[in-house]
């Protein structure tokens, strides 16, 4: 068995996640929103053997380095990352309405990582600026930034359409539903939006780190650098309105979907911008 059935495995077992995500919240039918949760956890552990494969893939190979380097590598840690954020993010609130947005994302990243023609799966040498640890510490840390605020987003939109379904009835769920009160996902955002901007926060500074062991300075506003400061100020701004400001409910949602967004051109846009952090 090869990482590349392991990953393809792991991208319907997500898709099947969310299924049953989506008949628990939409039939109120909880064991249905139990399976998910179990399927969730199955979809990561196939996703993270996976990884660890490709990784053993690269020794047999010859290369040996962290499955970390390019944009399929990088896809199938997404993946991964967001099925362990969410999943801590469940245990931690108890609550399995926003399994279905969270878990999503991972399905999609996989999906793309495994399934686009497109994509060169084909395991390659590093070059020799990222021959580094702090490549493995950089990419992990942003990762599971971007991790949480794909959760954190996936719980603004659940917010911003519950929060426009409920404006006539009040703002609580009725009797028996399986949505969560309107503050309850409130400080879930709030909380993944912590969790990852503290990692964002991480790679940021241990990029900066391996920039100047791999260039001779820390910080030199390439487009991802750039984008990546400018996403880390939209939830810094986030955070200071929560905390300073007081501000809740639907302003601090949209925030976190702008922050998303920035996340993704970080991600994915820069790509089409001539630059050293450009995923091929």
């Amino acid at each position: 068995m090869d990482s590349g059935l392991l990953l393809s495995i792991a991208t319907f077992a997500y898709a099947l996640a969310v299924a049953c995500y989506v008949a628990g919240f939409a039939f109120k039918f909880p064991p249905a929103g139990k399976a998910g949760t179990a399927v969730t956890g199955a979809a990561a552990l196939v996703n993270l053997a996976g990884i660890i494969m490709r990784w053993v893939e690269s020794h047999r190979l010859g290369i040996g380095h962290a499955p970390l380097s390019n944009l399929y590598e990088s896809l199938v840690f997404f993946a991964f990352a967001i099925g362990l954020v969410y999943l801590i993010m469940e245990r931690k609130f108890r609550t399995r309405a926003f399994g279905a947005v969270a878990v999503l994302p991972a399905f999609i990243a996989l999906a793309y990582a495994s399934l686009s023609p497109d994509m060169d799966q084909q395991i390659k040498p590093l070059i020799p600026a990222l021959q580094s640890n702090w490549l493995t510490a950089h990419v992990i840390s942003c990762f599971l930034g971007y991790a949480a605020f794909a959760v954190a987003f996936g719980i603004s939109l659940l917010y911003i359409v519950l929060a426009k379904n409920r404006e006539p009835r009040g703002d609580e769920p009725a009797a028996g539903s399986l949505i969560p009160p309107a503050d309850v996902l409130d400080d879930l955002i709030y909380q993944t939006v912590i969790f990852g901007f503290f990692f964002l926060s991480i790679g940021i500074i241990t990029g900066a780190v391996w920039a100047n062991t791999a260039w001779g300075r820390y910080w030199g506003w390439d487009p991802k650098e750039t984008w990546s400061l400018i996403t880390w100020f939209i939830y810094a701004t986030l955070l200071h309105a929560r905390l300073i400001r007081g501000w809740q409910g639907k302003t601090i949602a949209w925030i976190s979907v702008a922050g998303f967004a920035a996340v993704i051109f970080t991600y994915f846009g820069v790509n089409l911008l001539p630059g050293l952090h450009s995923y091929q």
